[in-house]
């Protein structure tokens, strides 16, 4: 019988974050997580004989959410140009999830078309010592798998 290796399971503090906007790609070392989903739309097929009502997929949605320690000002200047003039921006993450001990080796995910719904304009929370953070939930409409994990076989 086979057993799951504890030395295969993948450490989401291992993982690395990159950012791509208008060609310029840049780590994001100051992210704290991230996930993002992919969303089947789904409409009725109403059949007749039948009391249930079948659904079949039409189409999907991509959505996620980036958490970064509050550090940076890039997105409130991105997201102040949009308030001023209109003009939207757009970037691409690119997500590698590894483990250097883990016979599953690396997936590289990346997330295209990206567009944030929302940002803090300003923060400050003076009763935490917890550091301060933002939750940027975003939208993208396209995404490919660049790197596969490999299949783990397990051990006995």
């Amino acid at each position: 019988m086979a057993y799951f290796k504890e030395t295969d399971a993948i450490s989401g503090k291992q993982a690395k974050a990159y950012i791509t906007i208008d060609g310029v790609r840049e780590e994001l070392f100051y992210a704290k997580s991230l996930e993002a989903t992919i969303e089947k739309n789904k409409v009725d097929v109403p059949v007749l004989g039948k009391t249930n009502t079948p659904k079949r997929s039409a189409g999907w949605s991509g959505s996620g959410t980036l958490t970064v320690y509050y550090v940076t000002s890039k997105f409130r200047q991105l997201m102040r140009e949009y308030v001023k003039t209109g003009k939207d921006f757009w970037f691409d993450l690119m997500v590698v999830n590894q483990q250097p001990d883990s016979s599953a080796g690396s997936q590289t995910t990346v997330l295209k078309g990206c567009n944030l719904d929302s940002i803090s304009a300003a923060q400050f929370d003076a009763s935490s010592d917890d550091m301060m953070e933002e939750e940027m939930p975003f939208t993208f409409n396209d995404y490919e798998v660049q790197e596969l994990f490999q299949p783990i076989t397990g051990g006995n």
